[in-house]
Protein backbone atom coordinates (compact mmCIF):
# COMPACT_ATOMS: atom_id res chain seq x y z
CA UNK A 1 0.00 0.00 0.00
CA UNK A 2 1.50 3.85 -0.68
CA UNK A 3 -0.16 7.13 0.46
CA UNK A 4 -0.54 9.29 -3.13
CA UNK A 5 0.48 12.84 -2.96
CA UNK A 6 1.32 15.09 -5.65
CA UNK A 7 4.58 14.56 -5.97
CA UNK A 8 4.23 10.95 -6.14
CA UNK A 9 1.32 10.82 -8.33
CA UNK A 10 2.40 10.28 -11.85
CA UNK A 11 5.49 7.73 -10.93
CA UNK A 12 3.70 5.40 -8.76
CA UNK A 13 -0.13 5.42 -9.96
CA UNK A 14 0.25 6.60 -13.60
CA UNK A 15 3.16 5.18 -14.59
CA UNK A 16 2.88 2.52 -11.60
CA UNK A 17 0.02 1.33 -13.63
CA UNK A 18 1.36 0.34 -16.55
CA UNK A 19 3.43 -2.20 -14.73
CA UNK A 20 0.57 -3.49 -12.80
CA UNK A 21 -3.40 -2.54 -11.87
CA UNK A 22 -3.41 0.00 -9.28
CA UNK A 23 -6.46 0.37 -6.88
CA UNK A 24 -7.09 4.02 -5.49
CA UNK A 25 -8.83 4.70 -2.79
CA UNK A 26 -9.85 8.00 -2.14
CA UNK A 27 -10.95 8.53 1.72
CA UNK A 28 -11.18 11.44 4.71
CA UNK A 29 -10.10 11.10 7.83
CA UNK A 30 -13.96 12.04 8.83
CA UNK A 31 -15.36 9.67 6.93
CA UNK A 32 -16.94 6.85 8.89
CA UNK A 33 -17.77 4.21 5.79
CA UNK A 34 -13.56 4.95 4.71
CA UNK A 35 -12.60 3.66 8.26
CA UNK A 36 -14.65 0.36 7.18
CA UNK A 37 -13.37 0.03 3.70
CA UNK A 38 -10.11 0.82 4.44
CA UNK A 39 -9.16 -2.58 5.96
CA UNK A 40 -11.37 -4.36 3.88
CA UNK A 41 -8.88 -3.25 0.88
CA UNK A 42 -5.90 -4.00 2.70
CA UNK A 43 -6.71 -7.34 3.19
CA UNK A 44 -7.35 -8.00 0.08
CA UNK A 45 -4.59 -6.77 -1.29
CA UNK A 46 -2.77 -9.53 0.83
CA UNK A 47 -5.23 -11.79 -0.35
CA UNK A 48 -4.53 -10.60 -4.16
CA UNK A 49 -0.37 -11.70 -3.66
CA UNK A 50 0.78 -8.61 -6.20
CA UNK A 51 -1.71 -8.62 -8.53
CA UNK A 52 -2.72 -5.08 -8.31
CA UNK A 53 -1.39 -2.80 -5.90
CA UNK A 54 -3.60 -0.40 -3.00
CA UNK A 55 -3.04 3.26 -3.27
CA UNK A 56 -5.02 5.99 -0.83
CA UNK A 57 -5.44 9.23 -0.81
CA UNK A 58 -7.15 11.42 1.50
CA UNK A 59 -9.11 13.98 -0.18
CA UNK A 60 -8.66 17.09 2.30
CA UNK A 61 -4.79 16.45 1.81
CA UNK A 62 -4.63 16.43 -2.23
CA UNK A 63 -7.74 18.11 -3.21
CA UNK A 64 -6.74 18.88 -6.77
CA UNK A 65 -6.67 14.73 -7.61
CA UNK A 66 -9.24 13.80 -5.81
CA UNK A 67 -11.70 16.22 -7.35
CA UNK A 68 -10.10 15.63 -10.78
CA UNK A 69 -11.09 12.30 -10.46
CA UNK A 70 -14.34 13.18 -9.07
CA UNK A 71 -14.94 14.87 -11.73
CA UNK A 72 -14.41 12.66 -14.51
CA UNK A 73 -16.68 10.20 -13.06
CA UNK A 74 -19.17 12.33 -11.84
CA UNK A 75 -18.97 11.07 -8.50
CA UNK A 76 -19.67 13.94 -5.27
CA UNK A 77 -19.08 11.68 -2.26
CA UNK A 78 -16.43 9.14 -0.85
CA UNK A 79 -15.33 6.63 -0.65
CA UNK A 80 -14.64 6.54 -3.97
CA UNK A 81 -12.23 3.99 -5.38
CA UNK A 82 -10.63 4.07 -8.44
CA UNK A 83 -8.96 0.98 -10.53
CA UNK A 84 -5.83 2.77 -12.71
CA UNK A 85 -4.55 0.06 -15.79
CA UNK A 86 -2.25 0.85 -18.59
CA UNK A 87 -1.06 4.53 -17.49
CA UNK A 88 -4.79 5.23 -17.24
CA UNK A 89 -8.53 5.69 -14.51
CA UNK A 90 -10.39 2.84 -16.30
CA UNK A 91 -13.09 1.93 -13.93
CA UNK A 92 -14.87 3.14 -10.18
CA UNK A 93 -16.73 2.35 -7.36
CA UNK A 94 -18.42 4.21 -4.56
CA UNK A 95 -19.20 3.55 -1.12
CA UNK A 96 -18.29 0.68 1.39
CA UNK A 97 -19.62 -2.18 -0.74
CA UNK A 98 -19.34 -5.60 0.63
CA UNK A 99 -16.37 -7.48 0.41
CA UNK A 100 -17.46 -9.91 -2.45
CA UNK A 101 -18.72 -7.22 -4.49
CA UNK A 102 -15.09 -5.63 -4.11
CA UNK A 103 -13.83 -9.49 -5.71
CA UNK A 104 -16.27 -9.45 -8.35
CA UNK A 105 -14.78 -5.61 -9.39
CA UNK A 106 -11.41 -6.38 -8.69
CA UNK A 107 -11.95 -9.90 -10.72
CA UNK A 108 -12.62 -7.74 -13.67
CA UNK A 109 -9.49 -5.40 -13.93
CA UNK A 110 -6.30 -7.67 -12.20
CA UNK A 111 -4.70 -10.87 -14.15
CA UNK A 112 -5.37 -14.06 -12.77
CA UNK A 113 -2.52 -15.89 -10.73
CA UNK A 114 -1.88 -18.15 -13.92
CA UNK A 115 -2.15 -14.69 -15.82
CA UNK A 116 0.58 -13.10 -13.24
CA UNK A 117 2.49 -16.21 -14.28
CA UNK A 118 2.73 -15.86 -17.76
CA UNK A 119 3.13 -12.31 -17.61
CA UNK A 120 6.86 -13.34 -15.49
CA UNK A 121 7.24 -16.16 -18.17
CA UNK A 122 7.40 -13.57 -20.98
CA UNK A 123 9.36 -11.09 -19.31
CA UNK A 124 11.98 -13.43 -18.37
CA UNK A 125 11.77 -15.04 -22.00
CA UNK A 126 12.32 -11.47 -23.14
CA UNK A 127 15.43 -10.92 -21.78
CA UNK A 128 17.03 -14.86 -22.69
CA UNK A 129 16.23 -13.56 -26.21
CA UNK A 130 17.91 -10.10 -26.12
CA UNK A 131 20.94 -12.10 -25.22
CA UNK A 132 20.76 -14.70 -27.75
CA UNK A 133 19.29 -17.35 -25.63
CA UNK A 134 16.70 -18.74 -27.95
CA UNK A 135 16.21 -22.35 -26.74
CA UNK A 136 15.69 -21.14 -22.84
CA UNK A 137 13.73 -18.44 -23.97
CA UNK A 138 11.47 -20.93 -25.92
CA UNK A 139 10.83 -23.14 -23.08
CA UNK A 140 9.52 -20.02 -21.31
CA UNK A 141 7.08 -19.11 -23.71
CA UNK A 142 6.18 -22.07 -24.06
CA UNK A 143 4.75 -22.63 -20.76
CA UNK A 144 3.08 -18.86 -20.80
CA UNK A 145 1.15 -19.78 -23.76
CA UNK A 146 0.04 -22.71 -22.22
CA UNK A 147 -0.94 -20.82 -19.20
CA UNK A 148 -2.68 -17.86 -20.37
CA UNK A 149 -3.67 -18.63 -24.59
CA UNK A 150 -4.83 -15.19 -24.86
CA UNK A 151 -1.67 -13.39 -23.88
CA UNK A 152 -0.70 -11.59 -27.28
CA UNK A 153 2.77 -10.69 -26.54
CA UNK A 154 3.62 -14.28 -25.10
CA UNK A 155 1.87 -16.02 -28.57
CA UNK A 156 4.06 -13.29 -30.47
CA UNK A 157 7.45 -14.07 -28.89
CA UNK A 158 6.65 -17.54 -29.06
CA UNK A 159 5.90 -17.62 -32.77
CA UNK A 160 9.46 -15.44 -33.63
CA UNK A 161 11.47 -17.43 -31.36
CA UNK A 162 9.61 -20.28 -33.27
CA UNK A 163 10.59 -19.13 -36.77
CA UNK A 164 14.01 -17.55 -35.64
CA UNK A 165 14.48 -21.14 -34.18
CA UNK A 166 13.51 -22.38 -37.67
CA UNK A 167 10.96 -24.58 -36.27
CA UNK A 168 8.51 -23.97 -39.48
CA UNK A 169 6.06 -26.20 -38.47
CA UNK A 170 5.50 -25.89 -34.41
CA UNK A 171 5.29 -22.33 -35.62
CA UNK A 172 2.88 -22.49 -37.98
CA UNK A 173 0.24 -24.49 -35.24
CA UNK A 174 1.45 -22.06 -32.47
CA UNK A 175 -0.22 -18.91 -35.06
CA UNK A 176 -3.13 -20.80 -35.90
CA UNK A 177 -5.70 -19.41 -33.04
CA UNK A 178 -4.22 -15.85 -34.10
CA UNK A 179 -4.45 -16.03 -37.85
CA UNK A 180 -7.60 -14.75 -37.70
CA UNK A 181 -6.64 -11.17 -35.74
CA UNK A 182 -3.88 -11.38 -38.51
CA UNK A 183 -5.96 -11.07 -41.46
CA UNK A 184 -8.84 -8.34 -39.66
CA UNK A 185 -8.55 -5.73 -41.34
CA UNK A 186 -11.63 -3.85 -39.38
CA UNK A 187 -9.44 -4.28 -35.85
CA UNK A 188 -5.63 -4.61 -37.26
CA UNK A 189 -3.22 -6.11 -34.92
CA UNK A 190 -0.06 -5.27 -36.96
CA UNK A 191 2.36 -7.42 -34.79
CA UNK A 192 0.83 -10.26 -36.19
CA UNK A 193 0.22 -9.34 -39.61
CA UNK A 194 3.65 -8.82 -39.29
CA UNK A 195 4.14 -12.77 -37.84
CA UNK A 196 1.95 -13.86 -40.75
CA UNK A 197 3.87 -12.39 -43.78
CA UNK A 198 6.91 -13.69 -41.91
CA UNK A 199 5.39 -17.37 -42.20
CA UNK A 200 4.29 -17.02 -45.61
CA UNK A 201 8.05 -16.26 -46.38
CA UNK A 202 8.95 -19.19 -44.67
CA UNK A 203 6.70 -21.40 -46.30
CA UNK A 204 7.18 -20.40 -49.60
CA UNK A 205 10.81 -20.59 -49.39
CA UNK A 206 10.20 -24.44 -47.56
CA UNK A 207 8.60 -25.03 -50.72
CA UNK A 208 11.34 -24.33 -52.49
CA UNK A 209 12.29 -21.26 -53.92
CA UNK A 210 15.48 -21.29 -57.09
CA UNK A 211 17.16 -18.03 -55.75
CA UNK A 212 19.69 -18.04 -58.96
CA UNK A 213 16.45 -18.20 -61.19
CA UNK A 214 14.86 -15.39 -59.63
CA UNK A 215 17.77 -13.27 -59.79
CA UNK A 216 18.04 -14.01 -63.24
CA UNK A 217 14.76 -12.88 -64.32
CA UNK A 218 15.18 -9.68 -62.27
CA UNK A 219 18.71 -8.92 -64.31
CA UNK A 220 16.79 -9.51 -67.48
CA UNK A 221 13.78 -7.45 -66.37
CA UNK A 222 14.19 -5.15 -63.64
CA UNK A 223 9.95 -4.93 -63.35
CA UNK A 224 9.35 -8.54 -62.80
CA UNK A 225 7.65 -7.80 -59.33
CA UNK A 226 6.62 -11.40 -59.12
CA UNK A 227 10.41 -12.69 -59.23
CA UNK A 228 11.61 -9.91 -56.68
CA UNK A 229 8.86 -10.13 -54.21
CA UNK A 230 9.40 -13.41 -54.52
CA UNK A 231 13.34 -13.19 -53.78
CA UNK A 232 12.25 -10.41 -51.06
CA UNK A 233 10.41 -13.50 -49.23
CA UNK A 234 13.52 -15.50 -49.51
CA UNK A 235 15.47 -13.14 -47.70
CA UNK A 236 12.86 -12.47 -45.45
CA UNK A 237 12.62 -15.94 -44.35
CA UNK A 238 16.40 -16.41 -44.20
CA UNK A 239 16.31 -13.18 -42.07
CA UNK A 240 17.84 -11.21 -43.80
CA UNK A 241 15.46 -8.16 -43.52
CA UNK A 242 17.36 -5.44 -44.39
CA UNK A 243 18.19 -6.83 -47.60
CA UNK A 244 14.72 -8.06 -48.10
CA UNK A 245 13.70 -4.05 -47.59
CA UNK A 246 16.03 -3.41 -50.09
CA UNK A 247 14.31 -5.60 -52.65
CA UNK A 248 10.75 -4.42 -51.61
CA UNK A 249 11.65 -1.09 -52.21
CA UNK A 250 12.84 -1.58 -55.80
CA UNK A 251 9.24 -2.29 -56.61
CA UNK A 252 7.79 -0.06 -54.43
CA UNK A 253 9.56 2.66 -56.10
CA UNK A 254 8.20 1.76 -59.76
CA UNK A 255 5.07 0.59 -58.69
CA UNK A 256 3.73 1.95 -55.76
CA UNK A 257 0.30 -0.01 -55.89
CA UNK A 258 1.54 -3.27 -57.49
CA UNK A 259 -0.32 -6.51 -56.13
CA UNK A 260 -2.56 -4.24 -53.55
CA UNK A 261 0.41 -2.55 -52.29
CA UNK A 262 1.81 -5.81 -51.18
CA UNK A 263 5.82 -4.72 -51.49
CA UNK A 264 4.79 -1.85 -48.68
CA UNK A 265 3.02 -3.65 -46.47
CA UNK A 266 5.29 -6.19 -46.12
CA UNK A 267 8.24 -3.87 -45.73
CA UNK A 268 6.24 -2.26 -42.97
CA UNK A 269 5.98 -5.25 -41.45
CA UNK A 270 9.87 -5.88 -41.44
CA UNK A 271 10.07 -2.55 -39.53
CA UNK A 272 7.39 -3.80 -37.15
CA UNK A 273 9.35 -7.17 -36.48
CA UNK A 274 12.42 -5.21 -35.99
CA UNK A 275 10.62 -2.33 -34.00
CA UNK A 276 11.32 -3.02 -29.95
CA UNK A 277 8.49 -2.50 -27.99
CA UNK A 278 7.63 0.52 -26.12
CA UNK A 279 10.09 0.17 -22.62
CA UNK A 280 8.22 0.14 -19.61
CA UNK A 281 8.39 3.50 -17.29
CA UNK A 282 11.07 4.23 -15.31
CA UNK A 283 10.15 5.26 -11.24
CA UNK A 284 12.35 8.15 -11.44
CA UNK A 285 11.60 9.53 -14.85
CA UNK A 286 10.83 13.56 -14.67
CA UNK A 287 7.85 14.10 -13.67
CA UNK A 288 5.26 16.67 -15.15
CA UNK A 289 2.08 18.16 -13.99
CA UNK A 290 -1.13 16.22 -13.30
CA UNK A 291 -2.01 14.11 -16.18
CA UNK A 292 -4.70 11.86 -15.51
CA UNK A 293 -4.00 10.23 -19.11
CA UNK A 294 -0.10 9.72 -18.51
CA UNK A 295 2.59 10.43 -20.88
CA UNK A 296 3.01 8.22 -24.04
CA UNK A 297 6.22 6.16 -23.49
CA UNK A 298 8.31 6.40 -26.56
CA UNK A 299 10.60 3.50 -27.45
CA UNK A 300 14.40 4.45 -28.08
CA UNK A 301 15.04 5.90 -31.59
CA UNK A 302 17.01 2.73 -33.89
CA UNK A 303 19.44 4.33 -36.23
CA UNK A 304 18.81 1.38 -38.86
CA UNK A 305 14.99 1.24 -38.84
CA UNK A 306 14.74 5.35 -38.92
CA UNK A 307 17.03 4.98 -41.45
CA UNK A 308 15.00 2.61 -43.19
CA UNK A 309 11.47 4.65 -42.71
CA UNK A 310 13.20 7.41 -44.08
CA UNK A 311 13.77 5.49 -47.78
CA UNK A 312 9.97 4.31 -47.32
CA UNK A 313 9.10 7.79 -47.06
CA UNK A 314 10.69 9.02 -49.74
CA UNK A 315 9.62 6.09 -52.00
CA UNK A 316 5.90 7.34 -51.31
CA UNK A 317 5.95 10.71 -51.19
Amino acid sequence: MIDITLQNFEAELIQGSMQQPVLLDIWAPWCGPCKSLGPVLEKLEVAYAGRFKLAKLNSDEVPEIASQLSQMFGVRSIPFCVMFAGGQPVDGFVGAIPEAQIREFLDKHVPSGEMLEAQEEVAEAEGLMAEGDLESALVKLQAAVETDPANDQARFDYVRALLELDLLKEAQAAFAPVAAKAADTLTPHPRFAALGLWLQACERTAAGLDIGALQAAIAANKRDFEARYALAQGLMANQSFTEAMDELLEIIMRDKAWNGELARKTYVAILELLSKPAPKPAANEPKSALELAGRAVVPPSDPLIDQYRRKLSMALF
